[in-house]
């Protein structure tokens, strides 16, 4: 427990430096110290160790069921109850919490002493600051089992200036107003990063929106970002963009998008100049199509340059690589066949390379300030999150309508005759994961030797872009036998490579081939997956393939679930099949036709309407158009706030918990006027003013976080589908709940 000895900060970087944060003594544990780790941005995490082990670790993401959940250091999150609750710990027993924001670490809304959950001063608990490229470094360093190692960090943006260290502070390439970091280098040796060379982007202006046109951008992460709001209309979509490019060709040069000067990228706005228009993806495909590719070589051409000059600067044998920009498995694999590594395990690619992971590495951060020490104990697997009892398991099967239950003597055996038959199973097992891919913890699996699968899949589940492959799944030990490696392993346990497969064996698994022949691999092993591998080798035995259809467990625009509650509705809510929850197998029960059978019923206690005052005019049609509801709602881990487009209050306003969804669809206006693009484009130019920046009125995330909901929520009138959508995600949201029989009393 805090309180017990005091212990000045271990150095964790070279010589004398100023210390990272704001503590300068801290209070040590007799028995191994409670670490917490805080990640404040658009992919908010806590992570928890005791010692050096991680106990949970988990993205505000999982936990509201919106993507992309901002988190900040002075409100409570879900993150925080979660990784506590499970530990049964308090803040009064934590050792010392480590906060890493993306804002300025001198920002009252990311001043962790001012969260009321923590407490920190009340509780006496030590807070230490870092800056986030630091952290990034540290989530792949620290679990990496290495002795010692170069660290590249690639993303967006980073920490101010102002909020890093000196030594950091030292080593900028090339100075800049206001610069924030966008790529980092480092040298790691025991607890040790030394900062090598950092590049910054001056006033943090990594992406530069602009009025009906593509963003200017100012990073490597830029670039992508940029890309996919041009097409997509979400500067989060990256990994679409890198899915597109194999489709086009890059017509445009690097030289479009940055040059070279004196080891420097200056970046170009040739590439926005070209793309002035707001026509969005499936038009201009020919166009975006080229646009993603050549991105995509610019990319890689940088990377490529980034590697060769970090070994000039630390000519170790190992790299270690994180970053949202590292999530890039094209790359990747360039990176890995190319730079002159004797193994593909002397690259250690953190899982949770987006900034998820920053929550592990200021969480190893502060463990290295208390002892240290490094263990140089390796991740072995992102399964993070807290385990769900059997009786959770059951409970939530208890309490979801419309479902039947097995209990098979041979789970396994049952799953892979569904595989076989080609039945869609939703995969439920243990821990989740925390970075943005599912492993095997919360997975759909399907079979990839139909032609159909893809579509099967797509149509009837994820409703994603028929464009976006889906990942094949193989026994490391047969890998070899199926994809084109030329002398490399096969390893690639966090599907952070895209390999080719050999010639003739793409076209038995066409389910899980990309356009251009490839795969993004992920390889199992009985001592790190357990029955997860189990399943794939039996599948294998079964047919002759040793290859499974692997995704996340969600639909397009969902986080991945979490609770076995969350599967059993995603399985209600799609044409999944089957779910295989630890031991159990369900089943949709012969009466379930649709979510609209259920009664609804509202549970948010509170909401508010937010609506912007345009030219002084309040009954504005574009302020009716772009206004948004906030409210107040109850999760297993406290209460938090969930935004939505206002289009919900029609359906809201008819929900008396004695109506079905059926009912209420008859009483909605059929059409609706569309929220019109040019009117986000408006709305997103007007909200960052009015937000006086990035972050919305009582932190609720970025101006651009509340234009892609809106994006993503516009609805031309209440048909069938479109309720269904919108109940699927109040409910999900927990605003309403859904009920086989009316309410009573209601």
């Amino acid at each position: 427990m805090a309180g017990e000895g005091l212990r000045r900060l271990y150095p964790l970087l070279r010589g004398d430096h100023e210390s990272v944060g704001t503590t300068e003594v801290i209070q040590m544990a007799q028995s191994e110290p409670w670490v917490l780790g805080i990640s404040n941005s658009h992919n908010g995490a806590v992570c928890l160790l005791q010692g050096d082990r991680i106990v949970a670790a988990v993205q505000e993401e999982r936990l509201t069921r919106k993507k992309r959940s901002v988190t900040h250091g002075a409100y409570p999150s879900l993150a925080l109850n979660y990784c506590l609750g499970y530990a049964g710990i308090q803040p009064r027993d934590l050792s010392l919490i480590v906060n890493c924001s993306t804002g300025r670490v001198t920002s009252q809304i990311d001043d962790v002493t001012l969260n009321p959950l923590l407490q920190a001063t009340k509780n006496k608990i030590p807070v230490l600051t870092v800056g986030h490229h630091l952290a990034h470094a540290m989530s792949a360093f620290a679990v990496s089992g290495f002795e010692s190692s170069a660290v590249l960090v690639v993303d967006g943006v980073g920490s101010s200036q102002e909020d890093l260290t000196a030594d950091e502070r030292a080593v900028i390439k090339r100075q800049v107003p206001e610069g924030a970091e966008t790529i980092s280098l480092y040298a790691a040796s025991g607890t040790r990063l030394v900062p090598l060379e950092k590049h910054m982007v001056e006033k943090a202006r990594w992406l530069i929106y602009e009025f009906l046109r593509m963003p200017r951008f100012r990073s490597l992460g830029g670039i992508f970002a940029a890309a996919a709001w041009q097409i997509f209309a979400n500067v989060h979509e990256a990994g679409k963009v890198m899915g597109l490019a194999p489709y086009g060709r890059p017509t445009l040069p690097t030289s479009d998008f940055f040059a070279l000067v004196d080891g420097s990228f200056e970046f170009s706005d040739a590439v926005p100049e070209r793309f002035d228009y707001t026509d969005r993806w499936p038009r201009r495909q020919k166009e975006y199509e080229d646009l993603a590719a050549s991105a995509q070589a610019a990319l890689e051409d940088a990377l490529l340059y980034l590697i060769d000059h970090l070994r000039d600067l630390c000519p170790s044998e190992k790299l270690c690589y994180a970053g949202g920009v590292a999530l890039n498995s094209v790359a990747n694999e360039r990176i890995l066949r190319e730079r002159g590594f004797k193994d593909v395990k002397d690259v250690y690619i953190a899982p949770a390379a987006e900034d998820s992971g920053v929550a592990i590495g200021a969480a190893y951060y502060g463990l290295w300030q208390l002892t240290g020490r490094n263990t140089c104990r390796p991740l072995g697997h992102d399964a993070v999150g807290r385990p769900y009892s059997a009786a959770e398991v059951s409970q939530a099967i208890a309490k979801t309508p419309h479902i039947e239950v097995e209990e098979p003597d041979d789970v396994i055996s049952r799953t892979v005759d569904l595989l076989a038959e080609g039945k869609i199973v939703g995969w439920f097992q243990g821990r989740s994961e925390l970075g943005p891919r599912a492993l095997g913890q919360r997975s759909i699996l399907c079979d990839p030797r139909s032609p159909d699968a893809k579509a099967l899949l797509n149509g009837r589940v994820k409703h994603r872009e028929a464009f976006r492959p889906f990942a094949p799944v193989v026994p490391l030990t047969l890998a070899k036998d199926w994809f084109d490696l030329d002398g490399f392993s096969a390893e690639s346990p966090y599907m952070l490579r895209v390999i080719r497969f050999r010639d003739g064996k793409a076209e038995q698994v066409p389910g899980v081939v990309h356009v251009d022949g490839t795969g993004r691999l992920q390889t199992v092993t009985p001592e790190a997956n357990g029955r997860f591998y189990e399943l794939v080798q039996r599948f294998y035995e079964k047919t002759g393939v040793p290859v499974i259809l692997n995704t996340s467990f969600n639909v397009m625009g969902e986080p991945i679930v979490e609770t076995p509650e969350d599967a059993l509705w995603c399985f209600l809510s799609t044409g999944i099949d089957a779910c295989v929850l630890e031991d159990k197998l369900v089943f949709k029960s012969p009466e379930h036709g649709s979510i609209l059978d259920f009664y609804p019923s509202i549970l948010a206690s509170r909401y508010t309407e937010s609506r912007l005052i345009i030219d002084g005019r309040l009954d504005d049609e574009e302020a009716r158009q772009t206004s948004f509801l906030t409210f107040t709602v109850n999760t297993p881990w406290g209460r938090t706030k969930q935004v939505m487009s206002a289009n919900v209050l029609p359906v809201l306003a008819l929900i008396d918990g004695r109506r079905n969804g059926w009912s209420l669809l008859e009483s909605l206006p059929k059409q609706v006027k569309k929220l019109d693009e040019s009117f986000l484009l408006r709305a997103l130019e007007l909200w960052r003013k009015a937000s006086q920046g990035e972050v919305m009125i009582d932190g609720l995330g970025p101006s651009i976080a509340v234009v892609d909901m809106l994006h993503s929520q516009r609805i031309s009138g209440y048909g069938e589908a479109t309720l269904t959508r919108m109940l699927v995600n109040l409910r999900r949201s927990s605003v309403i709940a859904l009920r086989q029989e009316p309410s009573v009393g209601a």
